[in-house]
């Protein structure tokens, strides 16, 4: 949490300009002035000092490098050099969003293996088509920002073709864990059951857009990842 809130916070600092004017962000502290940028850097670096040391002491080096190696992928990669350069950011933000499941693993295990790299697959995967189900209804919020989301340099039926390509790929990852025997049958029943619902919503949105629609799918994606991983969860401990 420490970890993540120190990426949280430098970015931010660096977008403190476009979420001035966009009506999504407008209300975080350091554009209301609740928080001085030097109070956000302070914050930043302290979270992020305080979390390598923690996983360092009580963890082990693999993790504390992990951590630092995402702050620094989200921070300088991701907010930095992609986030105002390519319609392709928010990609890359889903490789930023992937890094807890490798951290959490080498916590545990103390290594790194190719079981977690499926989960952060999972993740990696999930980012775009609830992203952009976001950027559709938010797409004049983009628009004034200047960020070059995919709805404002593609448009609306493209991004649309996007988020569809991507669930039907993100459903393919989400059947993985049982491919290779990482879970059983309850972790798989719920995945095909909300991978057919992520579909379903793409497949509707692309039929016939509405700014309502879009909302449902953005909501949709939220719960769809977070039974998937508490069915995974659920299917190791209950199984077991």
């Amino acid at each position: 949490a420490l970890s993540a809130g120190s990426a949280g916070a430098f970015n931010c600092y660096i977008d403190r300009d476009i979420d001035r004017v966009m009506n999504r962000t407008k209300g975080r502290p350091l554009v209301t002035g609740e928080v001085s940028d030097r109070e956000a850097l302070v914050f930043a670096y302290a979270l992020g000092i305080v979390s390598t040391a923690l996983f360092a002491i009580f963890t082990n080096w693999l993790a504390a490098a992990l951590s630092v190696g995402a702050i620094l992928f989200y921070v300088v990669v991701y907010s930095l050099l992609l986030k105002r350069r390519t319609p392709q950011n928010i990609v890359w933000g889903g490789a930023a969003g992937g890094f807890p499941v490798l951290i959490g693993w080498a916590v545990v295990t103390g290594s790194l293996t190719w079981t977690p790299f499926i989960l952060f697959l999972i993740i990696f995967l999930w980012t775009p088509p609830h992203f952009w189900a976001l950027a559709l209804y938010r797409v004049e919020d983009y628009r004034k920002s200047g960020l070059p989301m995919l709805p404002v340099t593609h448009g609306n039926e493209f991004t649309r073709l996007q988020i569809l390509l991507y669930t039907f790929l993100l459903a393919a990852s989400c059947m993985m864990p049982f491919a290779f025997g990482m879970s059983s049958w309850l972790y798989l029943a719920a995945a095909v059951v909300l991978s057919i619902g992520f579909i379903a919503y793409a497949v509707a949105l692309m039929k016939k857009y509405s700014d309502e629609l879009a909302r449902k799918t953005f909501r949709f994606s939220l719960i769809h990842l977070t039974a998937l991983f508490a069915a995974l969860l659920l299917d190791h401990y209950i199984l077991a």
